[in-house]
Parts: structure tokens; C-alpha cells; sequence
């Protein structure tokens, strides 16, 4: 009996002691190849294996395994192991993470020191409140068949036009594609109508006239090679930042892990995530140059768009809450916001130092992802 019982103790510390089984791991983004986003899903990647120590690689797949209307059902159902999920895209299953996202325009309440660090503050600030303080988040991530890991996200969103857009008349009756409810409801507010379709389908929206402007950020006139379809651009509306849940893992995937496999794959997301609200504030006016050089007009709104912007966002951070719980039974909004608004003011100020992207996933890694027990989290 005795030999029966070593024999079984042998076999079980061996089981325990065996190295992960190496993988590849999908990772899917809708984003096309050379854009930023593929670039900082590249170094991603890089650091996945130098965090496992070589024992698991990460794959790209721009655009061709998943679009981005396709990725949640297809993170779900296990067609990506990994996904670059843009929760706005999909209001009825995200709606908690969606709120304090949705509410980024109070970038433009919180004074002169958070310009040209909004991507840097912005993000820092929701993956925190994310994982910390949204038990509801993680619910929503769940349900899905998913486990969150953090969020990216860009520069500051301004109209990009095929004509001048520059104040309230001309605003009027424009037709605006909008990619989350909050710069519907601004668009709106100013007598323009939001339109509602995937970042993939813009450069066409936008050549053949189904659309006058797109709210976005700069950058992604690169990203998506919108350069030779676009006539004016107005950058000082409407302001916020796009950020989305940009390396979620399918439930079955991250539990494969072991321990210590989840602490890398998050070091890599701090580290490697910072690489997109790093390049995208480093490139925003390199773009709008370059846009300048090819005859794109460069505005400024007027004073009264301003203003009127700037009363739209004081209504919207006293009505967002009502918002989410009228549109998705949301009951814990304002505490949300009254949450999540001091947790941003400490990011602008974290960020004031940050001189590279390395210091930006330093500081991420330190503040917020070395801080998640991967013992439970997503278990």
C-alpha cells in the first residue's frame, strides 16, 4: 500500500512541477496591418515571449481572423484566444464598462495640465477603475465567455471632414460618424445627426459622401488611410479619447495559464499597451502636418462651438448616469462616476513625468497590473 501511495505522491508533484504546455495563442485585431494598433499588438507579443520565458508566442491577426464587429461572439465562441474588443461597438453587452469610458470628455474639465497626456492619463486611469473598482466590468467580460486584461486607447477625438466644419452653422444637419453614445449625444446637442457604423467601413463612408465627418482622433487618419479622403479637419471638438479592452482572453485560454504565465501576459499588456496612448500622442501633430503638406485645411472652432461644447460636457457628466440607466438598467452610475473622476485626476498627475514608453509600462505595471492577484482573478 505504501509503494501505491509514494508512487501516486511522485506523480503528483510532477504534474505540479511540469512547465506550461508551449502555445500560440491568437490574437485577434481589427485593426489593419501597419496601423499603430498592430504595431503595439507586435510588441505585445514580443513581450508575451519574453515573459514566459519562450514558452508561449502570440500571433497577429490584422483585420483577417476577426473585424471588429466580429470579435466579441468570436473571442466567445474561441475562434481568437485573444481580442481587441471595442466595447462601445456593443452597448447592450458592455454597458458598465462603457460608462466611466463614455464619460472621457471630462478630460476638457480637468484644466491645462492633461493636454497632450489625455491617451496617457485616460488610460492609466480606466484600466485601474476597471479592475479595482467594477466588480460589474468583470461580470459583463464574463458573461461573454471572456477575462478582462486590460484596456489602450488614443489621442483626443476632433472632426474630420470632407468640407469645413468650424461652428454650430456649419455643424447644422452634418452627418457625423460617431463611435461611442457620448459623441452621439454631443453631435446631437449641436444640431448635427450621429451616424453609427464600424471604423472599418469609414474611408468608404467618407469618399462617397454617406458621412460629412468622422469624430476620431489624428492618428487614425494613418491607421486607417483616410489621408486622400479628407478636406478640413477642427481637432478642438469635440474632445475625449476612444479606449477599449485591447488584449481580453477567451475564459477557457486564460484558465490553461498557470500562475505564473497570467502575471506575464499582463506584464506584457501593461508594457506593451503603453505603446498605443504613447505613439498616439507623439504622432498626433506629425499627422496633422503631414495633412497640412497635402493642402488639408487645418480650423479652429469657433467660440460659441466651444462653448457650447463646453456646457454639453458639464450637462453630460451630471446626466450620464441617467443615461446608462435608463438605456442599459445601469443602477450604480453616479457612483461610478464619482469613483472613477478622482481616480483621473491622480493619473494626470502620475503621467506629468512619463519621457518614453518604457516609463508610461513602467508606470502601468507598477500602479496597476502588478497589483492584480492572478490567483483569482478571471477564475
Amino acid at each position: 500500500m505504501s509503494r501505491w501511495i509514494a508512487a501516486a505522491v511522485v506523480c503528483a508533484t510532477a504534474a505540479i512541477a511540469a512547465p506550461a504546455v508551449a502555445k500560440q495563442f491568437k490574437y485577434a485585431i481589427g485593426f489593419p496591418p501597419g496601423s499603430y494598433n498592430v504595431e503595439m499588438a507586435e510588441d505585445y507579443a514580443k513581450r508575451v515571449k519574453k515573459y514566459t520565458d519562450g514558452r508561449h508566442s502570440v500571433r497577429v491577426f490584422p483585420m483577417t481572423l476577426l473585424n471588429m464587429a466580429e470579435t466579441s461572439a468570436g473571442l466567445r465562441d474561441g475562434i481568437a484566444d485573444i481580442g481587441f474588443l471595442l466595447t462601445p461597438y456593443f452597448p447592450a453587452e458592455y454597458p458598465h464598462s462603457n460608462l466611466p469610458n463614455e464619460a472621457s470628455m471630462m478630460l476638457r474639465l480637468l484644466g491645462n495640465e492633461v493636454q497632450g497626456k489625455e491617451a496617457l492619463a485616460f488610460v492609466g486611469a480606466l484600466t485601474e477603475f476597471t479592475f479595482f473598482n467594477c466588480p460589474e466590468c468583470h461580470q459583463e467580460f464574463a458573461r461573454q465567455n471572456q477575462v478582462y486584461t486590460g484596456h489602450i486607447g488614443g489621442s483626443s477625438y476632433g472632426l474630420v471632414c470632407n468640407k469645413p466644419v468650424r461652428s454650430i452653422e456649419e455643424l447644422k444637419g452634418k452627418r457625423l460618424r460617431a463611435g461611442a453614445a457620448n459623441w452621439s449625444r454631443w453631435a446631437t446637442a449641436v444640431g448635427a445627426s450621429p451616424i453609427t457604423m464600424s471604423a472599418n467601413e469609414m474611408r468608404e463612408a467618407l469618399s462617397q459622401g454617406v458621412v460629412d465627418c468622422i469624430i476620431l482622433s489624428a492618428p487614425e487618419i494613418h491607421n486607417f488611410g483616410l489621408m486622400d479622403t479628407i478636406s478640413d479637419i477642427t481637432m478642438a471638438v469635440p474632445g475625449g479619447v476612444f479606449s477599449t479592452a485591447a488584449f481580453n482572453m477567451n475564459v477557457k485560454v486564460w484558465r490553461s495559464l498557470s500562475v505564473e504565465d497570467r502575471r506575464a501576459f499582463l506584464r506584457a499588456a501593461a508594457e506593451g499597451g503603453a505603446y498605443t496612448p504613447w505613439i498616439y500622442q507623439q504622432k498626433e501633430q506629425a499627422i496633422l502636418e503631414e495633412a497640412k503638406k497635402k493642402g488639408v485645411r487645418l480650423h479652429e472652432a469657433d467660440a460659441a462651438l466651444v462653448k457650447k461644447t463646453q456646457e454639453f460636457i458639464e450637462q453630460d457628466m451630471n446626466t450620464i448616469a441617467k443615461y446608462f440607466a435608463d438605456k442599459h438598467s445601469v443602477k450604480r452610475g453616479e457612483e461610478m462616476i464619482r469613483t472613477f473622476r478622482p481616480i483621473l485626476e491622480k493619473w494626470v498627475k502620475l503621467v506629468q513625468n512619463v519621457k518614453t514608453q518604457d516609463d508610461l509600462g513602467a508606470l502601468y505595471w507598477n500602479e496597476i497590473y502588478s497589483k492584480v492577484d492572478v490567483t483569482r482573478h478571471g477564475m
